[in-house]
């Protein structure tokens, strides 16, 4: 099972020259081998592949105004254009964007591979580098494990961070325990649980907006190019990083309660590329990190030996009375309450959604009974034929 360890270290002089030096070249190639595979395309129609700027790089080399590609070690470079290789399988595959040109002030990183650097009583060589970083371990490595890759990164607030990708054979699946859940994701609140429990949305784009918008309103007054710009940069740097280091260590906290307290976890499988496309709830929903949540559950579970289920997106988990099974024809998001006309209950829009997520996770777990919702089933209500007309259904 693959982990990644991330510290702090904080390089001397030297190291640090080394390491923006190794970035800067990585950066130039991939830039330059994106280039190139954009004006073949564009010019003759050819896709170029990795072996080919693989080609592409050797001759760079060995022109007189870029030898200080050979100052660095070949393989933060190679495994650069491995990187712009994956990026272009994801953009014809349709899961990605077209590939950007890496940009100097968003940092930089450099990968090293097995043959780059030298492991030894819990400290790291890297290439052309004589002194051992120096890591502040915040905890130690799984025993007996060695890391396979390491990745140094400079974010744009100036921080050192380096990952080690390590094999570890040492996870154990949790006891099992015979608690089910189903959690339906919002804004006001974070999740609504089947068992009737709401975690609060922490908001922490909102909370900290106004902070970040009295430096980037400093920001906007200093003059391109100056010192003081360069110092509002990195003051608007830190607050993006103190947003996203909060929302990712309460994300990290939660999921891992609900791992360890439940053997299923049953959630909705939300296109949310398509939902962040509401201008008014797109901010919203990026600042819960609905899909951030569902990534880290989906992990924590395979790897401590949980259970995952994901339901149709199209299911009608807050339309559907819980306790008969009457489903709205609409239900506006301002209504966070309702009565079933058909059998009375009151319920809870979000509490509602969580015990019927559950309901349709258990019967696909079970079964793989398919839950998406057939409109001509539905007695009384109306439906969509194929001719686009409304009709009554057949009693």
């Amino acid at each position: 099972m693959e982990q990644a360890f991330r510290y702090r270290f904080y390089p001397t002089p030297a190291q640090e020259i080394l390491l923006r030096k190794t970035m800067g070249c990585a950066r130039l190639v991939y830039n330059r081998a994106l280039a190139a595979r954009t004006e073949a395309w564009y010019s003759t129609q050819v896709k170029i592949d990795y072996l080919k700027t693989s080609s592409l790089l050797t001759e760079w080399k060995k022109q007189s105004d870029l030898q200080f590609l050979n100052e660095v070690s070949s393989v933060p470079l190679q495994q650069g254009l491995r990187h712009l290789q994956k990026a272009f399988a994801n953009f014809w595959a349709g899961r990605a964007k077209y590939p950007n040109f890496k940009k100097k002030h968003h940092g930089g990183s450099a990968e090293f591979t097995s043959s780059a650097f030298r492991w030894k009583n819990g400290q790291v060589w890297l290439a052309k580098c004589a002194e051992a970083l120096p890591i502040r371990w915040s905890r130690q490595l799984p025993d007996g494990c060695e890391p396979s890759t390491i990745t140094v990164k400079l974010d744009p607030s100036g921080r050192w961070h380096v990952s080690f990708l390590v094999d570890n054979q040492g996870i154990q699946p949790l006891t099992k325990c015979d608690k089910v859940i189903g959690l339906d994701v919002g804004l006001t609140s974070l999740i609504a649980t089947s068992d009737g429990a709401k975690i609060a949305n922490p908001k922490h784009f909102k909370r900290l907006r106004f902070k970040l918008k009295k430096v980037q309103k400093s920001l906007s007054r200093k003059k391109k190019g100056s010192n003081n710009r360069q110092k509002l940069l990195l003051k608007v740097a830190k607050v993006h990083a103190e947003i996203a280091d909060s929302r990712k260590d309460f994300l990290h906290k939660l999921t891992t309660q609900l791992v360890c307290e439940n053997q299923t976890i049953v959630v909705e499988d939300l296109a949310i590329k398509n939902m962040v496309l509401n201008p008014k709830l797109a901010q919203s929903i990026s600042d819960a990190s609905w899909g951030e949540l569902i990534r880290q559950l989906a992990y924590k579970c395979e790897w401590y030996g949980r259970t995952l289920v994901k339901i149709d997106r199209w299911f009608p988990s807050s339309k559907r009375c819980g306790n008969c099974g009457y489903i709205f024809e609409k239900l506006p998001l301002n209504i966070r309450e309702w009565d079933c006309p058909k059998c009375g209950t009151n319920h809870d829009r979000d509490i509602n959604a969580s015990k019927n997520i559950l309901a349709a996770g258990l019967a696909v777990a079970v079964c793989g009974a398919n839950i998406r919702p057939d409109n001509l089933m539905v007695k009384g209500q109306l439906r969509k034929t194929h001719k686009g007309t409304k009709q009554k259904p057949k009693s």
